[in-house]
């Protein structure tokens, strides 16, 4: 065996070991801990939207999903029952996911963002697929900036496998920080289909969370 080989053996052991670690650490995505089970029909693909746009804001992931949660516990998994729901009504649920901080302007923009899906899209986001560049058309909903719409298309790449693998600029700073290579072809090649929105949420968990980072190349170091 050459150096060469050698070499590219050892990498590769190296990689998948930080992958298994990161999976394994990585017990659920955003949209489990949301409880969102993702299809592609309406209701889901609209609730994962809703989570977008409260984790794009700058404010901890685990008050937006909290927050999500709540949403959704008070029955607005639509946008007919988002549109539908009061203002303080959605200011309510945001304040009993802890989300105070921009509860009002979201309150605003989850309805405005409800109302605009139902006027153009009939409340369905698989006719926004449908548009030339779906990445902009997301960015004209209240509240989706390029940050919301690529956590949107992160989480649904398994359902609109068009957009995969999406690993967006976050998930390759995570990717970085745990010295994976910063290319989705070759992060998508570590994975199967099946684990690649974990993988990519989890690479994203290591980017905003050094000690987690840490923690999986101390185990896969371990391993």
């Amino acid at each position: 065996m050459s150096s060469t080989t050698a070499r590219k053996n050892s990498r590769d052991r190296t990689e998948q070991a930080v992958v298994r670690a990161l999976l394994d650490r990585q017990g659920s995505t955003y949209l489990d801990q949301a409880g969102i089970r993702l299809r592609n029909t309406p209701g889901p693909l609209y609730q994962t939207l809703v989570l977008a746009v409260l984790l794009s804001a700058r404010i901890k992931a685990d008050i937006a999903v909290a927050a999500a949660r709540a949403f959704f516990e008070a029955g607005l998994r639509t946008p007919r029952a988002m549109a539908k729901a009061s203002w303080q009504q959605r200011v309510d649920a945001l304040g009993e996911g802890g989300y105070r901080r921009y509860d009002e302007r979201t309150a605003t923009m989850l309805g405005d963002g409800a109302d605009l899906l139902l006027e153009r899209y009939g409340g369905d986001l698989r006719k926004l697929r449908e548009r030339d560049d779906p990445r902009d058309a997301l960015q004209e909903i209240p509240g989706l900036g390029p940050t919301g719409a690529d956590i949107f298309l992160r989480a649904v790449q398994t359902v609109w496998p068009e957009f995969a693998p999406y690993v967006d600029k976050k998930a390759l700073d995570g990717a970085k920080r745990l010295g994976l290579p910063a290319s989705p072809e070759h992060l998508a090649s570590l994975v199967s289909k099946r684990e690649l929105a974990r993988f990519t949420d989890g690479l994203v968990h290591a980017a905003l969370d050094k000690p987690l980072a840490d923690d999986v190349l101390a185990k896969a170091k371990a391993a």
